[in-house]
């Protein structure tokens, strides 16, 4: 293994475990050894890749952003239309809430305001919502009287909720939230010829994405890394 590679390793092992000390301590209680020894590395290891625990969260929000954009990149190249895509990453996003620490940390970290650079996650989000619904409005498969301004906010507006909600009890973070969801939307957003094309419950590309991580390679949980 090259020097490069146990590096990129151990950061991306910093990441996950900041991520789940950042969930589970919050931002103001985290501490850097605890991060460090979630990952199987020193303090030392950890300041070589970041400065401080700033620097962490914003790779942490950057990492989940990322992340978002692979996930719903990869599903527009499965799905026939933009409106299917929409759905699809929905699912996808909620599954990541469900299941990845990352996601889960850089979303809530970017709604207390901890983004650096980078967008968070809910702005990435509404960012493809919004490009999304442009591109079904482009393709004729968007109702012309639908205002893609309140089609955003809504859809933006619930899966933010189903997240705070999933805190609490994560019947909110499983497929039959956002199915319902669509169920209710798609007749309202889609032409009258699209709706019975697309699928509120998803299609296989939201699974495959998610289970495919964005380097293009099966997705796992990352363990403990080897020092730099």
């Amino acid at each position: 293994m090259t020097k490069q590679v146990r590096a990129a390793r151990t950061r991306q092992a910093l990441i996950r475990s900041a991520a789940i000390v950042f969930e589970q301590h919050g931002y103001a209680q985290a501490r850097l050894a605890l991060i460090s020894s979630g990952a199987g590395v020193s303090t030392g290891a950890l300041h070589f890749h970041f400065e401080n625990k700033a620097a962490v969260a914003q790779a942490v929000v950057a990492e989940a952003s990322h992340g978002l954009l692979a996930v719903s990149g990869s599903i527009r190249r499965r799905t026939d239309t933009a409106l299917q895509t929409l759905v699809d990453t929905s699912h996808a996003l909620v599954d990541l809430l469900a299941r990845d620490p990352v996601t889960r940390a850089g979303f809530r970290l970017s709604c207390d305001g901890v983004r650096g650079d980078e967008p968070g996650l809910p702005t990435q989000w509404q960012r493809c919502v919004g490009e999304l619904l442009d591109e079904a409005a482009a393709a004729g498969t968007l109702a012309e009287d639908v205002s893609r301004t309140d089609a955003t906010a809504a859809t933006v507006a619930a899966t933010t909720g189903f997240e705070v909600l999933g805190r609490y009890d994560s019947e909110w973070l499983s497929a039959p939230t956002p199915t319902g969801f669509w169920r209710l939307l798609l007749p309202r957003l889609a032409t009258p010829e699209t709706l019975p094309l697309l699928d509120p419950s998803g299609t296989a590309a939201a699974t495959e994405a998610v289970a495919t991580g964005p380097d293009g390679h099966r997705a796992s949980g990352v363990g403990a890394a080897a020092p730099i």
